[in-house]
């Protein structure tokens, strides 16, 4: 994300604001990614492209496999990504199975806006429409963002229905005070748009660098009154280069309806050795797998993601996960799951991907479960970071 944040940062100064949001938890990848990919656009003289292509399976032969292909072409301010995925057919040969079509463009110096299209396949392998997502965000006076983000879905006739309003409405309220507003709209009984969700958010920044944040959400009970559902607060703070560290807790009400902290997260972020970062984050939470809950926090997860830089050039990215046991709580943390993604590169200013999720089998010992390889013309200016596999849904 911090990436992202500096590539549109040198784009119009107008977009500068934005890089104050980067640790926001409301405001939108999606967004993000397109504003990064016009501002590359336009810093290659307003034209770029690239491919990438991969395959995944099970080694196990347990899941289907399938293969993805994507492309990316930018030009006048406006970017196109396009992704298929195919999927091995009963006989033998790979079919399409869901293509996504992503645009993103400028419409004025203040304004953009984003169309992402998801197709899947009808009976007979057509291409048929089966959601629409926009999103518009636009910049005004005063340092005030709005964004609306809608979803739609077609009709048994084809007809795109609105399932699905977010308006977002960001203010800097002081030079280190901001307050961001958001409320999401479904579908009501009258045939509108009625709000089901309100947060409200709000971070403030410290001469140290410190930021503090507490995001509050409300659920609509349908009798016309909002119910407090949950606050999330805490601090983060950026150290020297990539190093840092946050924590957040998590309130809920409890059967009494007094706020009670149900989750706590602590995370860290360090660069132990030249070309090499450590992020791990634990989590700790009332609801402990295997035992009844006695109110008290103990620890129930931990994430520790490695990334190093060779002198070749490849970049790796080891991700372990430890959780307890449910049927031996009390043994304390045992490694569950271990993915490892690296990039290469090869000839003719290419990459070779590869991401392996490895399981804890029931011995003990980790065994592949999922393996993608796949390859890149992307430049080597995006390859920042190492691919993560994603199974189709």
């Amino acid at each position: 994300m911090d990436k992202i944040a500096k590539v549109y940062a040198r784009c119009n100064p107008a977009l500068r604001l934005f890089v104050s949001l980067k640790f926001s938890a409301l405001i939108s990848v999606t967004f993000l990614v397109g504003i990064a990919q016009i501002c590359r656009a336009q810093d290659a003289s307003g034209n770029s492209s690239w491919t990438a292509s991969s395959q995944q399976q099970s080694p196990a032969g347990a899941e289907n496999p399938f293969r993805t292909r994507e492309t990316h072409t930018a030009a006048g301010g406006r970017v196109v990504d396009n992704k298929s995925i195919e999927t091995l057919g009963p006989d033998g040969r790979y079919i399409p199975y869901r293509d996504t079509e992503t645009e993103s463009v400028r419409v004025d110096a203040t304004t953009f806006r984003t169309t992402e299209r998801t197709f899947g396949r009808g009976p007979d392998g057509e291409r048929q429409l089966v959601q629409v997502r926009t999103e518009e965000s636009r910049e005004l006076a005063g340092g005030e963002h709005r964004v609306e983000r809608t979803v739609l879905d077609p009709d048994a006739n084809g007809t795109l229905q609105v399932v699905q309003r977010e308006l977002q409405d960001s203010r800097q309220i002081s030079p280190d005070v901001r307050e961001t507003k958001t409320t999401v709209l479904t579908p009501d009984v009258n045939g509108g748009l009625s709000p089901v969700v309100q947060i409200e958010e709000r971070q403030k920044k410290s001469s140290d660098g410190v930021i503090e944040f507490k995001k509050s959400t409300q659920l609509a009970d349908g009798a016309g009154h909002w119910q407090l559902a949950e606050i999330r607060e805490g601090t983060r703070k950026q150290g020297s280069g990539e190093e840092g560290s946050a924590e957040e807790r998590v309130l809920r009400p409890d059967s009494n309806g007094n706020l009670t902290v149900v989750e706590r997260t602590v995370s860290k972020q360090t660069e132990p050795n030249p070309g090499e970062k450590r992020d791990t984050t634990e989590t700790y939470s009332v609801n402990v797998p295997g035992t009844a809950s006695d109110g008290s926090l103990q620890l129930v997860q931990r994430e520790t993601t490695v990334q190093r830089n060779t002198a070749g050039g490849a970049q790796t990215s080891t991700k372990k996960t430890e959780q307890l046991n449910p049927g031996a709580p009390s043994d304390g943390l045992q490694l569950t799951n271990e993915a490892i993604d690296i990039v290469r590169p090869a000839a003719g200013g290419n990459a070779d991907q590869s991401s392996t999720i490895l399981a804890v089998d029931p011995d003990g010992r980790l065994r592949e479960v999922w393996v993608d390889f796949g390859k890149t013309d992307k430049p080597s200016t995006t390859q920042t970071e190492s691919p993560t596999s994603t199974k189709p849904k």
